[in-house]
Order: structure tokens, then C-alpha cells, then sequence
């Protein structure tokens, strides 16, 4: 069948679409209906059902005879190692680290905080946490302890299981302090903590508090899986760049496996057995739905990688983990590509390894920009799909889906609408606009499986942050156009958009036209104040690595590049070089934090910065340009 038999077929029996679906799932109960609209806008899938996740991730392929097929490959850079863990091994060390939580108390229902470097411990617990219908918040390893203090308040965690210490290059990052630090804080308690000590460094435990990893689950009776509803909370995974008061995104466990079953073959193109790398981290929506929980459930090898795009040791590192274990679909984030197309401009390092296993590349994150997407796929000769989807969906909204059929790829465009969501282009008064004009994205409700069921002991603000604004629809904060083909473009976040002299105009659009410049590596387009127009534009370029060029002679080659492609109604006349570009550690730039500067705005210090002395750099960049304003 085609795309469009389906996502047809989708729009006439959504009922019978996603039962259909749900058939691929091991149930202990099955649901008896898809959808439970009772407390509409608030839905819920596959409530009457009953479930376990890591039944479904690991058991399951056990006992179907496939145990002794790997389920995760460890590839550490790092520390120089690797590993590989088959499903039955999976299967024994989850079960006894799930029995040593219940003999301490974990129950179903029961939260515990997981904040764990990118090694494959981090994906047992996630999955004895599964086990036992206990429901897990990964925390990004190494965030700072009062961010880490304000999740724990929030979610209330019975237990806290973390490792020593994580690593990045040329340097080891202490864990231990920082949640030492973070319980402090925090006026909720924890009843205990298991401590998974690395070599790199043996953390301090604090007596009747902290428990070796290994210690503590000596001789405990491994635990069976407990089913849970379908409506049950599977994690509870805090939005990156929260400050504040966290908005913790909840997902029901029913849904959750059902929908992330479904993308593997027919998004992902991969059979059971075939190798699947996410170059993501546990701490994001991508580790939880493609590091974690789809490619296990789904049957496939998942690999865990720790290292960087570039210095770990060099721009190569991708080509040589898809080269030794045989690689058929990778999914990284736009920026990762730009910081290695940055290094290896000519693609070299690519020539250097056999790629033959690979099929397609996946990007998502950020908006992936012509440029890169012509780079990777002129030196991988593989399809590259730009696909659109965020924390809170916890699968593709947008896509190119390569296991139904292959669609053409339009630069610039995440394809088109996945089954299940009914996409819409609005205006502010959230009626729908004519195809090519752009507008507000949002999803008709109700919203598929696998999205967010609301936000963690905050309903109210689930029904302000996405579905009052335009009632009958989920607000994805993102703004673009459909065109006539029914391709989505994303242009920008809604506030993103600027309005230069009375014209909105898409700072996505800008970045786009910049990142063609054959010198500029990687950039970004910010909005700032102007007395005159209300806003005017204000470009950020990175070069490539060991360019030459005269910064000054780049600035004014771009300022032209923009005013001819986009017209001198951009009034784009603000550009200047930079080393480097402020992002969380997912790898976003941090867009809004840049217009506080320019605007001489407060602001607090995002707290998934990756390096907050990009901002001083900024900072003084802004200074050159006369901004912020006296």
C-alpha cells in the first residue's frame, strides 16, 4: 500500500487503524477499543488493556527464541571500550535489578529519578523501572544540582539511581556532588539511591542512604514483570530547557509501545534484527523512544554511544561506528552534521570506511537546513530525511516514511503528515490558512498514541501550554506552511517569527539562505528590538574549520546573500562571525536567550547550557553591532 492508501485509510478508521496496530504488542489483557474520549480535550488510548513494557522490549524476544541476538552494543570512544549485551543477558540483569528495587520498596506507581551518563545501566534501569510499573524521569546526566533539586521536588522520586561520574572529552564530569548536592536542596527525600561506580572515578556513598549498583543487588530474587493499564504512566520526561517550574511530559505506557512499534518498520525501514543507532542521549525524547524503547521492542540492536560527532577522536567517529556494527538506519540531530561537516568539509574521513550496511540517515532537533542535507547525502549516497517531532509527541509528526514507500524529498521540508496526525496551518484567530501561507502549526485532537497524556501533577497547565489557544487542537509552538503537495515546512518557533515594519517574516527562512554561503558552517537568525521597524534581524555565522577569510568580507557576502534571495524587505543588515553558536546540550541553539542580550533583557541562565561562556562571546559580538541599544 502507499503513503497515501494509509494515511487515508488512517483518516477514515482511526479506530480500526490503531487496533490493528496494537496487535504487534504483547498484551496480558488486550484493549478493548483504541480511543477513550470520555474526558475530551484529555484523551487516552488503550486504557482497558493491560501491559508491561520491558515484557515487550526484552522477554518477549526471549522467549520467542531470539535471545542470543545482541539487543545492545555499547560503543564508548571515551573510555576505549566496547560491548555487547544479548537479549537473554538484558533479560537477567533487568529482572535482578528490578527485584533489588522491589525488596527496597519500589512499587508500581512508585517514580524514581534516573540520572545516568550514555552506558547501557542507563537503559536497565529505565527498563526494571518498566519491569515493575514504576514510572521513570531520566534526568540528563550532569545537570546542574538545582535544576536536578527542582525534578526531584516535582516528581517525588522514592529512589534515585545514578552513576559516579560521566565523561566528556578531556574531561570527567562528577555526578555524585551534584546529586549530593541536588537531595540537599531538595524538600523531598528520596528513601535511598544506588550508585553505579566507573572506574574513571569511585564516588563517596553516603551510609544508609547510597547503595553500590552491584552490592546491592546480590543475591535478590529477580522480579517478574507486573502488567500495568494501558493508561499508565510509562516516564515522566521534563522538557529540555525548562527553568522554573518544570513541565514534566507524561506518556502512557499502552500508547507509547504500540506507537513506537509502528515507526520502526515504517518509518525506519528496519526488520527485527538490523541495527538502529540514535546518536541521542537517555536524557532526551530521542534516547527514550529510539535509544531505549522502540528498537528493543521492536526486536532491533540498539546502539548506546558515548562520545561526540568530532574529537572523540576525530570527524570520523560516526563512519566508523556505523562501519564496525553494521549500521541500517542512523537518526542524529542537524547540528551534529554541521559540527562534523565543519571539521570535514570534503567528507575525507567518510572515504575511510566501508558505509555499505547503511541505508538512510534520520535527522531531527533543529531545523536541518539544505546545505546539510545536500553535504550528507552527496558523501553518504544514502537517503537523509529530515523528520519533525518534539519531546512532547515522542514520535514524528512529519516524515518521509521509507518502510511504507519512499516519497520525494524536498530540501527544506520534513514531508508529510504520519498517520494519526491531522496537521493544520492557522491564523491567530485559529482559522485554517491557504496552502503556501504561513501560520501557527497545530494537530486537530485527538492527538495519536504515544503522545504526551498531560503534564505531571500540573492538568491546568497542560490545557494553557497546548490546548486552550486554539480549542479542538494540540499547539505545537511552531510556526510554517503546507504547500500544495501537502508538504510541511517548519520555519520557525511561533516566536520566531518577526515582524519587520508590519511584515512577519521567518527567521528559519533567513538561516536557510545563510547556510548556502560556502564558508558559513553552522548560523542562526535572531529577531531584536528597533525603534523604527519594531524588530529587525540580526544573523550569527560560524565558519568552517581553517578558513581564511576575512570575517568582514563574509558578513558583507551574506548581508547580500539574504536581501537578493529574500528581498530587501528582510531589512537584513546585522551579521557578524562568531566561534560558536550557544545550545543547550541537545544540541538546540538557545535563540530566545540571544534576543534577551541583544535586547538588553534579564534573563536566567538556561539551565541545559552547554557552555554558558558562549554567552559572554555573544555578548560581545552583540557589542560590535552597537547592541544592545544605549
Amino acid at each position: 500500500m502507499s503513503y497515501a492508501e494509509i494515511y487515508q485509510g488512517w483518516k477514515k478508521d482511526p479506530e480500526g487503524f490503531w487496533m490493528e496496530a496494537a496487535k504487534a504488542i504483547d498484551w496480558d489483557v488486550p484493549p478493548t477499543k483504541a480511543l477513550f474520549d470520555d474526558n475530551a480535550p484529555l484523551y487516552e488510548w488503550f486504557s482497558d488493556g493491560m501491559v508491561n513494557a520491558c515484557w515487550n522490549a526484552v522477554d518477549r524476544h526471549v522467549e520467542a527464541g531470539r535471545g542470543e541476538q545482541t539487543a545492545i552494543i555499547h560503543d564508548s570512544p571515551v573510555t576505549h571500550t566496547k560491548r555487547e549485551i544479548s537479549y537473554v543477558e538484558l533479560r537477567n540483569r533487568v529482572a535482578t535489578l528490578a527485584g533489588a528495587l522491589r525488596a527496597k520498596g519500589v512499587e508500581k506507581g512508585d517514580r524514581v529519578i534516573i540520572y545516568m551518563p550514555m552506558i547501557p545501566e542507563a537503559l536497565e534501569a529505565m527498563l526494571a523501572c518498566a519491569r515493575l510499573g514504576a514510572v521513570h524521569s531520566v534526568v540528563f546526566g550532569g545537570f546542574a544540582a538545582h535544576e536536578l533539586a527542582v525534578r526531584i521536588d516535582d516528581c517525588t522520586p522514592k529512589c534515585i539511581i545514578a552513576a559516579s561520574c560521566g565523561i566528556e572529552p578531556g574531561r570527567v564530569v562528577h555526578y555524585k556532588p551534584l546529586l549530593d548536592g541536588a537531595i540537599e536542596q531538595a524538600s523531598h527525600k528520596p528513601d535511598f539511591c544506588v550508585i553505579y561506580q566507573r572506574e574513571q572515578e569511585v564516588a563517596h556513598l553516603e551510609e544508609g542512604r547510597d547503595f553500590n549498583w552491584h552490592g546491592f543487588q546480590y543475591g535478590v530474587e529477580p522480579a517478574d514483570c507486573v502488567p500495568v493499564e494501558g493508561n499508565h504512566p510509562a516516564y515522566i520526561l521534563y522538557t529540555s530547557g525548562t527553568t522554573g517550574q518544570p513541565k514534566g511530559v507524561v506518556r502512557p505506557t499502552g500508547g507509547h509501545l504500540v506507537a513506537l512499534n509502528w515507526t520502526m518498520k515504517n518509518l525506519y525501514n528496519v526488520d527485527p534484527g538490523d541495527v538502529f543507532w540514535a546518536a541521542s542521549d537517555v536524557g532526551w525524547v530521542v534516547g527514550h523512544s529510539y535509544i531505549c524503547y522502540g528498537p528493543l521492542v521492536h526486536g532491533n540492536t540498539t546502539v548506546v554511544f558515548e562520545g561526540k560527532p568530532v574529537g572523540t577522536p576525530d570527524a570520523g567517529t560516526f563512519w566508523r561506528v556505523i562501519s564496525e556494527h553494521k549500521v541500517k538506519s542512523f537518526f542524529t540531530a542537524p547540528t551534529a552534521f554541521r559540527a562534523v561537516k565543519r571539521e570535514d568539509q570534503h567528507g575525507e574521513f567518510v572515504k575511510k570506511y566501508d558505509l555499505s550496511e547503511l541505508k538512510a540517515v534520520y535527522l531531527a532537533g533543529e531545523r536541518a537546513d539544505p546545505d546539510t542535507i545536500t553535504w550528507a547525502q552527496d558523501h553518504l549516497g544514502v537517503p537523509v530525511i529530515d523528520h519533525w517531532w518534539q519531546t512532547e509527541t515522542g514520535w514524528a509528526i512529519a516524515a518521509n516514511p521509507l518502510g511504507i514507500e519512499t516519497l520525494p524529498v524536498k530540501l527544506g521540508s520534513p514531508s508529510v503528515a504520519m498517520p494519526g496526525y491531522d496537521v493544520q496551518i492557522l491564523d491567530e484567530g485559529g482559522h485554517p490558512m491557504p496552502k503556501g501561507e504561513m501560520g501557527a502549526i497545530a494537530v486537530k485532537l485527538p492527538l495519536p498514541p504515544g503522545t504526551l497524556q498531560t503534564l505531571w501533577n500540573a492538568e491546568d497547565r497542560y490545557r494553557k501550554s497546548y490546548l486552550n489557544h486554539f480549542p479542538g487542537y494540540y499547539e505545537t509552538g511552531d510556526a510554517g506552511y503546507i504547500d500544495n503537495d501537502d508538504y510541511l515546512y517548519i520555519m520557525a518557533r511561533t516566536d520566531d517569527v518577526i515582524n519587520v515594519a508590519g511584515h512577519r517574516l521567518s527567521t528559519g527562512a533567513m538561516e536557510e539562505v545563510l547556510s548556502s554561503h560556502p564558508d558559513v558552517a553552522e548560523c542562526a537568525v535572531i529577531g531584536v528590538s528597533d525603534s523604527l521597524k519594531g524588530q529587525l534581524p540580526m544573523g550569527f555565522v560560524c565558519l568552517n574549520t581553517g578558513n581564511g577569510r576575512d570575517a568582514a568580507d563574509v558578513t558583507r557576502e551574506c548581508v547580500k546573500l539574504v536581501r537578493d534571495q529574500i528581498g530587501p524587505v528582510a531589512a537584513f543588515k546585522l551579521a557578524c562571525v562568531v566561534d560558536r553558536l550557544p545550545k543547550t546540550r541537545s544540541g538546540k541553539i538557545l535563540r530566545g536567550t540571544m534576543v534577551k542580550i541583544a535586547d538588553g533583557d534579564s534573563f536566567k541562565m538556561p539551565a541545559t547550557i552547554d557552555d554558558p561562556a558562549i554567552l559572554d562571546e555573544i555578548a560581545d559580538a552583540l557589542k560590535t553591532l552597537g547592541y544592545p541599544a544605549a
